[in-house]
């Protein structure tokens, strides 16, 4: 059975997840941020600067991304949250089983530990 997975398409909603939580790997950054909507379906964006390559290697990119999410990922993904996963040039050579290994334990993982605001506030 096939899951549904919306897209991020526009710039503010990819600025949104920006403030959400990171989790950082070696081929890629994953930003989730969860929304409250627990009715509503996941949401994937994907985003390669240019410092990673040209057109042609950047596009290669977010086809294997987007591969990886259809084909094992989106069935990690929390409903109500919104994802955006950030390219690093090691995607462009890593084995695609890697890709698909590495990105579903992200999207499942829980952060080791979380700075509380008031953590945060006192350092600043």
């Amino acid at each position: 059975m096939q899951r549904t997975v919306g897209r991020l398409k526009s710039r503010p909603q990819f600025l949104a997840v920006r403030d959400g939580e990171k989790r950082r790997g070696p081929l890629f950054l994953l930003e989730v941020l969860d929304r409250k909507d627990p009715a509503s379906e996941p949401r994937v964006g994907f985003t390669v600067t240019k410092k990673q390559g040209n057109a042609v290697e950047r596009n290669r990119m977010k086809r294997r991304l987007r591969e990886a999410v259809r084909q094992s990922a989106q069935f990690a993904m929390k409903d109500g949250h919104d994802y955006v996963i950030v390219a690093r040039r090691e995607l462009l050579s890593a084995p695609f089983a890697d890709v698909t290994k590495a990105l579903s334990e992200r999207i499942g993982s829980r952060p080791k530990h979380k700075r509380s605001e008031e953590t945060r506030s006192r350092k600043a």
